[in-house]
């Protein structure tokens, strides 16, 4: 088996003993395959029923505390995850599937389709599917948006985002989706400089709230989404795109 980025996964059969580094992947293997987890990080609150031993953040996850778990795969991202924490369990034999940080809502699923069918021997959950079809379409662009999801300092979404293609697809353009960077750390003054219709506040990784972050943006509508509906790939798409169009009007 080779990961997303081309990397051997050296299964001897379908993983049956998983650590997750994700939140996103946390949920979709357990929601897919109930029991196979026996380790995520403290940032894995879905589904909210998951009770397994934690290892600490997907940046700095406690690695003797996974190689105790006697996996026989762990997950991660090559975004969210540290490359010496990957070269780490592999050189402890243990395998590991990386799933490349996705730019696109397709993009994502393809990803977690070869995870849970080909590492977990799953046939194709029902959520997959459901995922793949409300997030077909791309509906015409009808507002541009500024979209933090940091502040101190500002830090928004810039080009090739997995929650910039959420947005693009529900008709919300980025402001920033042409800046050389992902995720670029322009000024405040900046950022109200765009001409944008209207500001994105998501809850995390930053906790935007009503009066922490609307006021730094003036006389622009403040829209305030779940950053597990706009960030997170996995189950939580569904009901994602109901829930933010809801949002947008």
């Amino acid at each position: 088996m080779i990961d997303d980025l081309g990397e051997p996964v050296p299964l001897t059969g379908p993983a049956a003993r998983v650590v997750s580094l994700v939140p996103s992947l946390t949920e979709a293997v357990e929601v897919s395959a109930p029991g196979r987890l026996v380790g995520a990080t403290a940032y894995c609150t879905h589904p909210s029923t998951l009770d397994v031993p934690r290892v600490g953040g997907s940046k700095y996850p406690k690695i003797d505390e996974v190689l105790a778990l006697a996996p026989d795969l762990v997950l991660a991202n090559s975004e969210e995850n540290r490359l010496e924490d990957v070269e780490r369990l592999r050189a402890n034999g243990f395998p590991v599937w990386v799933m490349e940080a996705a730019v696109t809502v397709p993009a994502a699923l393809g990803s977690l389709r070869r995870i849970l069918t080909q590492a977990l021997d799953l046939d194709e959950p029902e959520w997959l599917v459901a995922a793949e079809e409300v997030w077909r379409e791309t509906r015409p662009i009808r507002a541009r948006a500024v979209i933090p999801v940091w502040r101190k300092p500002w830090i928004v979404l810039g080009r090739d985002t997995f929650g910039g293609d959420v947005l693009r697809r529900l008709g919300i353009g980025n402001v920033y989706e042409g800046h050389p960077e992902r995720y670029p750390r322009p000024p405040l003054d900046e950022l109200n400089e765009q001409g944008a219709d209207l500001v994105v506040l998501p809850d995390e990784p930053y906790v935007f709230t009503h009066t922490d972050g609307p006021e730094a943006f003036p006389g622009l509508p403040s829209v305030l989404v779940s950053g597990r509906y706009l960030t997170w790939y996995g189950p939580s798409l569904v009901e994602a795109h109901e829930e933010l169009s809801r949002s947008f009007g």
